[in-house]
């Protein structure tokens, strides 16, 4: 089967916790027949029960972006749209999106979820309740923790951004 020459294409995500950044990845995925990377998936597959801290999650996320790197660099060298279901929630945090797309010429965007923390507590509450895998049971004062590193996208880091 001969593979169709198609621009690569990336897609990942900055939003508050529990904005939708993950139900939009998986949308995402499902209308473009995209490869779907998830954070959460990744990192409680890989690290079962060893992410008990706001510092454990920062070293294994980490560690998974550097393992995941070349993966995906690969894959939008051979054409493929990739949804990376990973926080852009810092400037830090999507420096390594800019890295991904520079570095093999790929088409992106920057998915903005703008929503207000009354919104992001009650879809907590939840999903929460729900849990979808390899999500954590997160307090709401957790939320307002992490919440306080959040750093909104401006233009001129250089993205694509499109609001939801």
């Amino acid at each position: 089967m001969q593979k169709i020459n198609t621009p690569p294409y990336i897609h990942f995500f900055c939003g508050k916790m529990a904005a939708g950044k993950s139900t939009l990845a998986n949308k995402f995925c499902a209308e473009k027949g995209a490869v779907l990377i998830s954070e959460d998936v990744w990192l409680s597959r890989l690290y079962p029960n060893e992410i008990s801290t706001f510092e454990d999650y920062l070293t294994c996320s980490a560690r998974l972006k550097r393992v995941l790197t070349d993966h995906v660099k690969g894959l939008l060298e051979e054409g493929n749209t990739v949804v990376l279901d990973f926080p852009g929630n810092t400037r830090s945090q999507r420096a390594w999106f800019k890295n991904l797309f520079r570095d093999t010429k790929a088409d992106h965007c920057l998915h903005y979820l703008e929503r207000s923390d009354a919104e992001c507590l009650v879809q907590l509450k939840r999903r929460n309740k729900d849990r979808p895998y390899g999500s954590k049971n997160t307090s709401p004062e957790e939320f307002m923790m992490v919440t306080g590193y959040f750093e909104e996208p401006k233009i001129e880091e250089g993205f694509l951004i499109e609001k939801h």
